[in-house]
């Protein structure tokens, strides 16, 4: 158990302590956001762009790139999403949907041209000689694609933030940020429910069989 608490809390050791806060506020706002996702509220964006906003900052001090770029991403995506989910059509606001095949085509692009521009930034930078590195790119396709997905009501978004999540929790211990860790851990845990959550009211809006 000490050696547990040794490997949480070692990173931490000489980080100051508004370094620490900015890190816990990030993560807990980030949770807060997801939980407005799994009502289909919009809300999930403001209190997104908190989280992101700080997690930009957190990621460009730590030098984690790929990261940085999900969050700048993340950023631009949620102002987006901002928009989209604001907007009526004949009165009525977006609606919870499936993918089709013109949906999966642009997900394959958005995951393949991400992964490209992260290697790239990994390269350019030196930095591209650590399994985290190699994580790092798949994980931000996987964000990138499940955050388009969100912003344009797809059900299959939580498949791509489950998967995303679940690599991500070992990853970020590794990285040293352990509240990011825990965060991710709740992470997927909101996903299956907001996953269950938004399929039970997509069923209940098609039609009878």
């Amino acid at each position: 158990m000490d050696s547990l608490f040794d490997f949480f809390t070692a990173p931490y050791t000489t980080a100051a302590p508004s370094d620490i806060l900015l890190e816990l506020t990030g993560a807990v706002f980030g949770i807060i956001s997801v939980l407005f996702a799994k009502r289909e509220h919009i809300w999930v964006y403001p209190t997104g762009l908190v989280s992101t906003g700080i997690y930009t900052f957190v990621c460009f001090q730590f030098a984690l790139y790929g990261d940085l770029l999900i969050n700048v991403y993340y950023t631009l995506m949620s102002v987006y999403g901002w928009v989209v989910w604001s907007k009526t059509t004949g009165g009525n606001p977006l609606s919870i949907s499936r993918c089709d095949a013109k949906d999966w085509r642009k997900v394959a692009l958005i995951f393949g041209s991400t992964s490209v521009l992260v290697t790239a930034v990994y390269r350019y930078s030196g930095r591209f000689h650590q399994m985290t590195d190699y994580f790092d790119t798949l994980t931000t396709g996987i964000f990138f694609a499940g955050m388009w997905l969100m912003a344009n009501k797809k059900l299959e978004n939580w498949g791509f933030w489950m998967v995303g999540n679940a690599i991500s929790i070992p990853l970020y211990f590794v990285k040293g940020l352990g509240f990011s860790g825990i965060q991710f851990a709740v992470f997927l845990f909101l996903a299956y429910q907001g996953q269950q959550q938004w399929k039970a009211r997509l069923d209940q809006k098609l039609p009878d069989a």
